[in-house]
């Protein structure tokens, strides 16, 4: 049997999505190459039970290509519970936000500033160039290749994204871009969370009850050392955050070039630093980015883990709106989560 074969978890499955309506936002991720898929929906008291949210739930799967992570699935709630977070600060904890390799980050910002002059409620920074890997290794300027990445964040009422493009180095198994859709997108492959823990113990439920790889840990960026990240993160003077990174177990903590996409980035911000607390704002019931999942195999064994783990509020395993068994939970940071599994069977 293969690594693949036996793998019981694999990257970010979906990045879900809460929505007033399915057309807008439908039309709006075909541009970065995604596609309808499933469809499914929820009664007020199943959704309560898997969701906590006391309202009947409509849902549309996104694919993107044949990919097999990173999808999007909009969740549209009768009764939503609020408006999420909307395009306040990346500094909060329960923010949630999604990546996505392009080709053409310079054709997708022309039109995020023509929806700022045409009235649209966005907010984005600039194209920042970031040396991501081998950053010790100094070129020199126009003799010598440059390796690195632009990327930009973008925050509008129902997405906080993020785009990134490379120059100079090609990672195989991170990102699969669509060049027929209109942005030269991938599948989203990565998502980040906010968290504040000096004492790192809460990262440990992603390696010992999930079972992901950690393959970044301790990466400190400072308002000094970073312009990117002190204009998407709002560092103040002297302040830092701390990045761990967590793949697909088939991913390599030694290679880059050998990663896979689907990672999740934890971002850790020193406990002595204030940073506002919004998990309300950011789980199932509320619009914009909601909530993440993993597609597992064996799910009884992880529902076993979870259960006997730090985190809170577990569900049973039943149906979710596509007929895959699934349970939630509330990790040790705060994060609502939720597992499925496609052919197993609910108690």
């Amino acid at each position: 049997m293969t690594q693949e074969q036996t793998t019981a978890i694999k990257g970010i499955y979906e990045v879900c999505i809460g929505v007033p309506e399915a057309i807008t936002a439908v039309k709006y991720w075909e541009q970065f190459g995604y596609r309808v898929g499933q469809l499914g929906d929820l009664d007020a008291s199943a959704a309560n039970k898997l969701y906590g949210v006391n309202s009947p739930l409509q849902a549309i799967r996104l694919y993107h290509q044949g990919t097999d992570h990173g999808l999007i699935r909009l969740m549209i709630w009768q009764n939503p519970t609020n408006a999420g977070l909307g395009i306040s600060t990346m500094k909060v904890k329960g923010n949630r936000w999604a990546t996505t390799l392009t080709t053409d980050l310079l054709g997708f910002l022309n039109h995020v500033e023509e929806a700022k002059i045409a009235g649209w409620t966005i907010k984005y920074s600039s194209p920042y160039w970031e040396v991501i890997y081998a950053k010790e290794k100094k070129s020199r300027p126009f003799v010598e290749p440059v390796a690195g990445v632009r990327e930009m964040l973008v925050l509008q009422p129902l997405t906080r994204q993020v785009l990134f493009q490379r120059f100079g180095y090609v990672v195989p198994n991170y990102g699969s871009v669509n060049h027929n859709a209109a942005f030269s997108t991938s599948q989203f492959t990565h998502v980040g969370l906010i968290v504040q823990d000096d004492s790192k113990e809460i990262l440990r439920f992603y390696e010992e009850v999930l079972g992901l790889l950690r393959v970044r840990d301790d990466v400190e960026t400072t308002y000094e050392s970073s312009e990117a990240g002190r204009d998407i993160f709002d560092l103040g003077v002297g302040e830092k955050y701390i990045v761990t990174a967590f793949d697909d177990p088939r991913s390599s903590q030694s290679n880059f070039l050998e990663a896979r996409s689907g990672r999740l980035y934890i971002i850790r911000f020193p406990e002595e630093i204030k940073v506002e607390s919004r998990f309300e704002a950011a789980q199932p019931g509320s619009l914009g980015m909601c909530l993440y999942t993993y597609r597992v195999q064996g799910i009884e064994t992880y529902f076993q883990r979870v259960q006997s783990s730090m985190a809170k509020q577990v569900t049973d395993i039943i149906c979710n709106e596509f007929g895959e068994v699934s349970f939630s939970f509330i990790s040790p940071d705060g994060y609502f989560w939720t597992l499925l599994e496609r052919g197993g069977i609910a108690k």
